[in-house]
């Protein structure tokens, strides 16, 4: 008999890739989408079954993490082995225009949903989609399970109380909660506002002519990234395990938004030369003209310095390592936009 797995926020990077995983793995997949005028599914089209067809493996329903209601039926109705919560207001610069909103989704949706499964069926399994923002301004070098927490934006404080009151609800009532603390994850289904699609997406642009300059906030950053591929196995690993625990998902590896931006245009050929600093750093073409500038507008109020992790929990215990590299990521995402591209005629 199929397990079933109910996935909030299906429609995201992360929702896609588990859903196709879980698939594969003859799992009935139910996804969680909020109701748009617009249709949204974009990321998900390949394994979208239409309504009328029979023993669907994959169902989606429309509703909320900020409706206690909704998120109520709807475990409820579908009977899920294992939920896995990725619903969230994810952008951490939008965050500090939003705080309020990014609080009720990215925090209180995950009480909502630990809720809702104390109420309904303690055995089910849960997952909490934690994020490296939470060490923030952090106190070690690299971060591991144990490193303190000190988050710097409003999307770093909302995902640390889901990631304690998940904690706390393991602990209180015996459920299987467990949280993954991904870093910095992309692919080609990433979001256009996060700054890795920006870079690949905008080089590719300024490669084909559709686009004349890219522009960024602070290219000093460092960031441990990898492949949205990679981290869901991972993901799925976490609640496969005879106890519930908390698990770093990373690749130990830093690097800077200049060097991911370096790296991309060697790729595609283009040749930079960067003048000047801070605010008037560019970066200039073969003809001389600017195609990476900075703007002030694209920092935050406070700065993420740097972020790398240690995975070696994760590899005792869940016998997980990533698969990719930076260099095939940028591959990956760069043969994604070269085909929209050459497709958009």
């Amino acid at each position: 008999m199929s397990k079933i797995a109910l996935i909030f926020g299906i429609t995201g990077q992360d929702g896609s890739y588990l859903s196709k995983f879980l698939l594969k793995k003859n799992y009935v997949v139910h996804g969680v989408k909020r109701r748009s005028s617009s249709l949204n599914t974009a990321r998900i089209d390949s394994i979208y079954q239409e309504p009328f067809v029979k023993k669907k493996k994959l169902i989606l329903h429309y509703g909320d993490v900020s409706d206690s209601n909704s998120v109520f039926s709807i475990i409820k109705n579908t009977k899920p082995d294992e939920i896995y919560n990725f619903a969230a207001q994810s952008h951490v610069a939008v965050s500090f225009e939003i705080p309020e909103y990014t609080t009720n989704t990215d925090a209180m949706g995950t009480l909502r949903i630990l809720e809702a499964i104390l109420k309904i069926n303690k055995k089910i399994k849960f997952y909490q989609a934690g994020s490296s923002e939470m060490f923030g301004k952090v106190m070690q070098i690299p971060q591991t399970e144990k490193t303190p927490f000190y988050p710097r934006s409003p999307y770093g404080v909302a995902k640390l109380y889901s990631h304690w009151i998940t904690i706390n609800y393991r602990e209180s009532y015996n459920l299987f909660a467990s949280n993954g603390i991904l870093f910095n994850h992309e692919s080609p289904l990433r979001g256009e506002t996060f700054v890795t699609k920006k870079i690949v997406q905008g080089l590719c642009r300024i490669k084909f002519g559709k686009q004349k300059k890219l522009y960024l906030g602070n290219l000093y950053s460092k960031r441990d990234w990898g492949h949205a591929e990679d981290y869901v196995e991972a993901i799925w690993k976490i609640l496969q395990v005879r106890k519930p625990d908390d698990f770093v998902i990373c690749t130990g590896k830093q690097y800077t938004i200049k060097n991911f931006l370096d790296i991309t245009a060697k790729k595609l050929g283009i040749i930079l030369k960067w003048r000047g600093k801070g605010l008037n750093e560019k970066a200039y073409n073969l003809d001389n003209k600017p195609i990476v500038e900075i703007k002030k507008k694209y920092f935050r109020p406070s700065e993420v310095d740097k972020l790398v992790g240690d995975y070696t929990k994760a590899k005792k215990i869940l016998n997980w390592k990533p698969k990719h590299n930076l260099s095939s990521l940028i591959d990956d995402m760069i043969n994604h936009e070269i085909n929209l591209l050459k497709n958009d005629k």
